[in-house]
């Protein structure tokens, strides 16, 4: 089994780093060239609809999905192949998560934390087995890696629950990650 479409969780905000945009675009362009579609939320903003964009502009499949309090404040980015308009964040972070394989952070603030740590602790609980990976820009995710550590090491997190939250530095880096993880999760095995 191999990957057909990531849920990218980032910032509604382009952030103060142009290597975070940059890092985006890459992202885009490599999950096209490898025929993975983007599932994210929905926006036209910052991150969002840079990833957006450039898998669009580039000819692959945008799936978004935003709550309708966000449509209203006109930040929906209209040109979604498909755009799947939910009544609230906990719906918007349920049906990404059914129609992804695999999730990757790119930085963002507490929503892409909001994400990225319920869709761990989905995965935690049984709900799925879909693997996740930090896109780690400049080490814009070296604090929340070592704050995991502690958790680790403070008896709150198994060691096979803390390796389950994978890193990489470059796109093609974190999409070889979640599609060796995505074929061991298919086999039955936790990665």
């Amino acid at each position: 089994m191999t990957i057909g479409r990531i849920a990218v969780y980032c910032g509604s905000a382009a952030g103060a780093d142009p290597a975070f945009a940059d890092a985006a675009r890459a992202l885009g362009t490599r999950m096209v060239e490898r025929g993975i579609d983007l599932v994210y939320g929905g926006g036209r903003l910052g991150l969002m609809g840079i990833v957006a964009d450039t898998v669009l502009d580039a000819g692959g499949q945008v799936f978004g999905v935003i709550p309708q309090a966000l449509v209203d404040h006109e930040v929906a980015h209209r040109g979604c192949t498909e755009l799947f308009t939910v009544a609230n964040m906990h719906e918007r972070k349920a049906k990404m998560t059914e129609l992804t394989d695999a999730f990757v952070a790119l930085p963002g603030g507490i929503g892409t934390l909001d994400e990225l740590f319920e869709a761990w602790t989905w995965n935690a609980l049984g709900y799925h087995a879909k693997p996740f990976c930090l896109l780690n820009v400049h080490g814009f995710w070296d604090g929340l890696d070592g704050f995991m550590d502690h958790v680790r090491d403070s008896g709150f997190l198994s060691q096979a629950r803390r390796g389950q939250l994978l890193k990489a530095d470059s796109a093609e880096d974190a999409i070889n990650l979640l599609d060796a993880a995505v074929k061991i999760a298919a086999q039955g095995m936790v990665w």
